[in-house]
């Protein structure tokens, strides 16, 4: 489907790019998708175009579209399956907890956010410690090999960091954890959120490194049943995570 015919804002991106900048492109990306899913033009389990294809089709750069295909995982219209591709989900039931992508807009909304995950996670890991199972573990093993992979390649880490994070609410056995994080979505990672605050990139090799190091961390604590480190490495994560994000939004 021509961008013409879904979003004919979309057809001069070099402009609306100087315009409105990437975030509003992303959005209009975001409408523009989320109006052929709720036509049925891609039905529930879809597989949708590549990036490349979508990039072509609405003439946006890469890194819009990895926006717009984030802000519809965190929406739970679709899901990214390593390797595979980027799928179209059922419609599920109305949450009576949810935050809207669109509303994470400032640094100050996503630091109210992980003071939310320290006080939600913590626990979460302590508890998949003492009840995960080897197939969690597998997964968990995955989404970091993943996540260590990209980094080596210089791709978006996104998709294993959230999986990772999904995965240990998942180890819980308590539906209502992961289903949290699921409502949450991708915004649960402060560096989808705000471009104008990502690290430099000279730097960002080492931070996504130093990111999954403590990951490492957690998942070492989880794979020998060590529920009280389990909850310091996860607190420990968060809590850095804050400071970086405030340290970056001060330098801003």
């Amino acid at each position: 489907m021509a961008a013409a015919e879904t979003n004919g804002e979309l057809a001069q991106p070099a402009t609306r790019a100087s315009q409105v900048g990437r975030r509003n492109l992303s959005r209009e990306l975001v409408q523009a998708l989320e109006q052929l899913i709720a036509t049925q033009h891609w039905r529930p389990g879809d597989k949708l175009p590549t990036e490349a294809e979508i990039v072509r089709q609405f003439q946006v750069s890469r890194t819009v579209v990895r926006e717009a295909l984030s802000r519809l995982q965190a929406g739970g219209l679709v899901a990214t399956r390593h390797g595979i591709g980027t799928f179209v989900l059922e419609p599920r039931p109305a949450a009576m907890f949810r935050l809207d992508p669109a509303d994470l807009e400032t640094s100050f909304e996503v630091l109210a956010v992980l003071e939310l995950r320290i006080s939600l996670e913590t626990e979460t890991a302590g508890l998949a410690a003492a009840r995960r199972s080897d197939a969690n573990l597998a997964v968990m093993r995955q989404a970091l090999d993943d996540f260590a992979d990209n980094v080596a390649r210089s791709e978006t880490t996104v998709a294993p960091d959230f999986r990772f994070h999904q995965e240990i609410a998942e180890a819980t056995g308590n539906r209502y954890f992961a289903e949290i994080i699921n409502y949450l979505g991708t915004t649960i990672l402060p560096r989808t959120r705000l471009p104008s605050t990502r690290i430099p990139p000279d730097q960002l090799t080492q931070y996504l490194q130093r990111v999954n190091r403590e990951h490492e961390q957690i998942f070492d604590a989880i794979a020998r049943r060590d529920t009280d480190f389990a909850r310091a490495a996860m607190r420990i994560h968060l809590t850095n995570s804050r400071e970086r994000l405030r340290r970056a939004q001060e330098a801003s």
